[in-house]
């Protein structure tokens, strides 16, 4: 990859628990700042249930269509944690136990924890790489340009750091916001103007309310600071045109 190919991903959530809303998502947002700042843009995700042959055919475009796919769930101990099985399947490899991992987590352990429910934690595909994990001993994995997190959010975010040295990025995404005492309607042509003049940002409007301030926030994106700078500055000449006041959030 060269620096200036963009690099894509697809993030793939599964778990039954989401789609109830019995659990909130939070780990979208955190993967994709993550990805965001090493250069990786989140071009889809899906929320998908723990079915096997979901995950296989979701996985099996994900993977074809995005540089890297990142799923998060179905990695613990219960029944219901299929995602390790249903990743060896899609690659078509075979499903065994991972010997270094099995280390990992019997060293983990007090003598006599290392159950037969733990041990089902470090069943993975064939040759698979460990994602480590620095929180609860438990490692995640990695085929290809497939890397499977576990779903829980402290536990997630503590091993993308370790994820670094594997990810090849493009420039990291910059981004600017501006937060304006207004509604959408009263800047939509002036930010049309703007934009058709910097195509190289993205800019996007995102309306608030916030300590009873309404308002909107534009979000200005590029790889380049100085092209962020010219969109700012033209932005805040039709602000100051409109007499629209700038708020802190």
């Amino acid at each position: 990859m060269t620096k200036n190919t963009k690099v894509n991903a697809a993030i793939l959530i599964i778990g039954n628990e989401i789609l109830s809303g019995r659990t909130q998502d939070t780990n979208t947002s955190t993967l994709a700042k993550w990805l965001s700042s090493i250069g990786v843009v989140v071009k889809e995700t899906r929320t998908i249930p723990d079915d096997e042959k979901k995950i296989i055919d979701t996985l099996n475009v994900l993977r074809k269509d995005n540089d890297y796919v990142f799923t998060t769930g179905g990695i613990g101990p219960t029944h219901d944690d299929i995602t390790a099985e249903s990743v060896s399947k899609a690659f078509g490899l075979k499903y065994q136990i991972h010997k270094e991992g099995f280390k990992i987590l019997e060293s983990y352990y007090k003598p006599g924890e290392f159950n037969e429910g733990r041990q089902k934690m470090i069943w993975m595909p064939e040759n698979a790489e460990l994602i480590l994990n620095p929180t609860s001993g438990a490692p995640g994995f990695s085929v290809e340009n497939v890397f499977c997190l576990p779903g829980v959010p402290s536990i997630m975010k503590s091993m993308l750091g370790g994820l670094k040295n594997k990810i090849v990025g493009g420039k990291p995404i910059l981004s600017h916001t501006i937060s304006l005492k207004t509604v959408e309607s009263e800047i939509a042509n002036s930010l049309t103007k703007v934009q058709d003049q910097n195509k190289d940002v993205e800019i996007g409007s995102y309306p608030f309310f916030h300590a009873g301030k309404l308002g909107v926030s534009i979000v200005l994106r590029s790889e380049n600071q100085s092209k962020i700078d010219i969109c700012n500055a033209d932005i805040l000449k039709f602000v100051e045109e409109k007499k629209i006041k700038i708020v802190e959030r």
